[in-house]
Order: C-alpha cells, then structure tokens, then sequence
C-alpha cells in the first residue's frame, strides 16, 4: 500500500480548490465537502436558498443528514449542489440568470469534478437536469423506467449510483412520504458497508 506524499495531497486539494472556485464564478451553487461519496443535487430551491443561505441548511438538510448518518456515512460527507444557477461573479459573461437551470454541460462538469460514488436527486427539476446532462449514458441503460430516473430506483451512470427521490423537502409534510423516501434511501448505503 503506498501512502500520499503531503506536497502531492496538498497539489491535489489545491487543484480541486481552484476547480470548485472557476465553477463557482460561473454560477454553480455546491456547498459541503467536494471530496464526499454522495452528492445530493437540488433543484427546486426554497425561499432561503433563493435568498443566498446554503443549500440544504434547512428542515430538508437536517434530515438528510440525519439518515445518510443512519445509513453509516459520515457526518462530514455531506455536499450539496445545486441544478439551478447561482449569480456569476462579475465579469463572468453567461447566457443564463440566478434561477434558471445551470446549462447541461455546466452542471455535468460539476458533478464529475465533485466525483461522487453516488448521486441523490432531491426533485423532479434535478432529475430533469440528470437525464439532459447525461442523455447518452442513460441512453445504454436497458430498463426504460430505470434510465428515465423514475423516484426510487437506482441507476448506474458512468460507474455511479443515481437515485432520484422526486421531492424530498415536499415529503417531510407526510409521515407515509418521509417512510418512503427513507425506504429509496437504503438503497445507497456506503460502498463496501454490509448489506
């Protein structure tokens, strides 16, 4: 087993730093730690997050946490990223405004350089955002519902797990829809846990 040298961890944080920083001029919203195994995309923002606070700093985000910690991830892997765009640092030209869907090809490079071993799509409007940014790999996939992300199943896109949930934070308001969505969730425990 060969162990990272500091200087070459220390070049690797810092070109992910410096990757995160050019994604964030353009827009893109992630909050939480870059180097977590599962990413949780949002696409239908609440009052809060529209304002500026952080994604999933809310009702929607405790109980996220709270479950992906059940299901024995740690409490530091956690990371959040949006689908819809966040203001572009000045200067920064863009064909799109806060709100508005990330373009496809924006919102793919930020989901690889995150590089996830898993994907949870919080809604439909992130789901949506999946299937148009990775259109050709969910073409290859043999189970129509499965590539069409329909909530709770799990799809296999490039090596990865993707579960759409298909309104996480609607859910809360119903314990039937809160046993559900913790049911979907099972699906994904870590990589290499036991079963």
């Amino acid at each position: 087993m060969t162990v990272m040298s500091a200087e070459k961890r220390n070049a690797l944080l810092e070109m992910k730093r410096l990757e995160l920083a050019g994604l964030e001029k353009r827009g893109v919203r992630v909050c939480g730690n870059a180097f977590s195994p599962i990413v949780l995309v949002k696409g239908e923002l609440n009052d809060a997050e529209r304002g500026g606070s952080r994604l999933l700093s809310g009702a929607d985000g405790t109980a996220l946490r709270a479950a992906l910690e059940r299901l024995g991830y740690a409490p530091e892997d956690f990371c959040a990223l949006a689908s819809v765009a966040g203001a572009c640092e000045e200067g920064v030209a863009a064909t799109y405004a806060p709100g508005d869907p990330l373009p496809p090809e924006l919102f793919r490079w930020a989901l690889e350089a995150l590089d996830p071993e898993a994907v949870v799509l919080l809604d439909d409007a992130a789901s949506a955002m999946m299937r148009e940014a990775y259109a050709e790999e969910l073409a290859e996939v043999e189970q129509f519902n499965v590539a069409m992300l329909e909530s709770g199943l799990v799809a296999r896109v490039l090596g990865r797990r993707v579960l759409a949930l298909g309104g996480f934070e609607a859910a809360l308001a119903s314990a039937d829809a809160k046993q559900r969505m913790w049911a979907y969730l099972k699906q994904l425990p870590p990589l290499g846990s036991p079963l």
